[in-house]
């Protein structure tokens, strides 16, 4: 038997969550600030995954007009009941509307309807499970009163002819250890006769783990596992190359095995991370009516046997950012300004800055590698000193790196840490198609500038990728590989276009 290699979805892929249509897996993800919302993954060997598309993919679905980095679409459950697709999700610190919602579809590929608010639920992190006939909605709250982090899960039946809360409200847990904060993240499934009710615990961090509890019916009470928490690396320390395991969600193949997504963090040049949190894969065995994670070890291996289930690789999907669907814009943008011509990506320069909360002139893909080559060849001319193409190490509005092309052929590298910037160096380039490029080695970056078929220049000298890191910039969202066209507060009817685009990994 073959292996995997984990992360299955390496990059910024947190929250994941699963569920199975006879030999189908569909899995979605946290997307946070990013448009469209939601990626819905499509596998059938739980290995290879393939991007059908985004659940929310119409500006009319997801107001994220002005939302801070790292506020947005958080913790999204994807579940199936007799014909219908449901996920269900919360938006946080929106500026027009926040909250949790429900979309439903027939075909995971789409469309997926307007989003229905639910005033009623409080709190983030909602699920739905479905249990003879009946179906129960599940979410997180802090408790009123509670010390800072201090949360509860509770259940309340919800209609699926109205799209409704309905009923009663049950608190069915407070956490596995004493003074724990963040239970969050509440999944329920229904095993042997059991209900168990599987969470995250500890913050999303270091200390994320994955705890459970069990009941004899679906109200309660639920009874914590003594073998709590039943998954963390917290113990492994700062060095071990997984860290803040957590956030999981269970599935059983049509071949009765049973596997957990999660999330987890690669640290890289120490206790640091730039990909984000990232979509893992693990065997789950049942010991006395609760989970075993990674049967034999306890930690999340980077390798794994395949699963029992038919190899079931998908082709190789077009690399160039016009073509491929992994291409998110800041927020929701209120035009298209991208568009295709006679193969090349042409983008309109827009006046939001990369800076600022808006919708800048760009388009971004996730880093996914440690050590990566991205570069694109540019065909731009400014037609004002404003004016600016190239590309960009996106972790949030005040941490990014800027290699870009401006008036006077000149190629700039900048560096905005904790909002203030820094030129790191000037290159002139002349005539013709302008080729940029950043390569990471682990982190160590550089950027390099060149023209036509001409050799690469460095430009600046080396610069030090922790800046983009989740511990110098917060949040949680990991590096976005971005393309970008702007002309800094200016209008302009100007437009770059990109002629070609890599990204690939390096050894290292």
């Amino acid at each position: 038997m073959g292996q995997f290699e984990n992360p299955i979805l390496p990059g910024s892929h947190p929250d994941p969550s699963v569920c199975r249509v006879g030999s189908d897996y569909y899995l979605v993800t946290s997307t946070f600030e990013y448009f469209p919302g939601l990626p819905l993954y499509h596998s059938r060997d739980l290995v290879h995954w393939r991007l059908l598309g985004h659940v929310l993919d119409r500006p009319s679905q997801l107001p994220l007009q002005g939302v801070r980095p790292s506020g947005g679409l958080y913790a999204p459950t994807i579940r199936h009941h007799d014909g219908t697709f449901y996920v269900v999700c919360t938006l946080v610190d929106g500026v027009e509307r926040s909250g949790n919602f429900v979309v439903t579809a027939a075909d995971p590929a789409g469309p997926w309807s307007e989003p229905v608010w639910l005033p009623e639920a409080d709190g983030f992190d909602p699920s739905l499970f479905f249990d003879a006939g009946r179906a129960w909605w599940t979410a997180t709250r802090e408790v009123p009163g509670g010390a800072p982090g201090q949360t509860e899960v509770w259940l309340r039946e919800f209609d699926l002819s109205g799209l409704r809360l309905v009923g009663d409200e049950y608190v069915l847990w407070t956490g596995a250890m004493r003074d724990s904060v963040w239970l969050e993240a509440p999944h329920l499934y229904e095993v042997d006769g059991r209900y168990v009710l599987l969470c995250a615990e500890g913050g999303t961090d270091f200390e994320h783990s994955v705890v459970v509890a069990t009941a004899d019916v679906v109200t309660g009470p639920y009874r914590s596992s003594p073998l709590n928490p039943v998954l963390t690396h917290r113990h492994l320390g700062r060095d071990h190359p997984i860290a803040a395991t957590g956030h999981a969600d269970l599935v059983r193949t049509q071949r009765g095995e049973w596997f957990a997504v999660l999330l987890a963090t690669r640290p890289y040049g120490g206790y640091v991370y730039n990909l984000g949190r990232e979509t893992f894969l693990v065997p789950v065995t049942w010991e006395a009516g609760g989970p075993v994670f990674s049967p034999g070890t306890g930690r999340v291996e980077m390798a794994y046997d395949l699963p029992d289930l038919p190899p079931y690789p998908w082709p190789e999907a077009d690399d160039f950012c016009a073509l491929d669907p992994a291409w998110m814009v800041l927020r929701t943008p209120d035009e298209r300004f991208w568009s295709v011509v006679d193969g090349r990506l042409r983008m309109r320069l827009r006046p939001d800055s990369i800076t600022g909360l808006g919708t800048p002139g760009a388009v971004f893909r996730r880093q996914q590698h440690q050590s990566f080559h991205v570069s694109c060849s540019l065909d731009f001319v400014a037609a004002g000193p404003s004016e600016v193409a190239g590309l960009v190490l996106l972790q949030n509005n005040d941490h990014h790196v800027r290699l870009l092309l401006s008036a006077g052929r000149e190629v700039s590298l900048v560096l905005r840490a904790a909002g203030r910037e820094e030129v790191l160096g000037v290159v002139a380039v002349g005539e013709g198609l302008v080729r940029l490029c950043f390569e990471a080695a682990g982190q160590e970056h550089r950027a390099f500038a060149g023209v036509g078929d001409g050799e690469w220049q460095q430009v600046g000298e080396s610069f030090d990728g922790r800046m983009l890191s989740t511990q110098a910039a917060g949040g949680f969202t990991g590096v976005h590989i971005g393309l970008l066209a702007s002309s800094e507060g200016v209008e302009s009817t100007s437009s770059a276009d990109f002629v070609s685009f890599t990204y690939r990994g390096l050894e290292g």
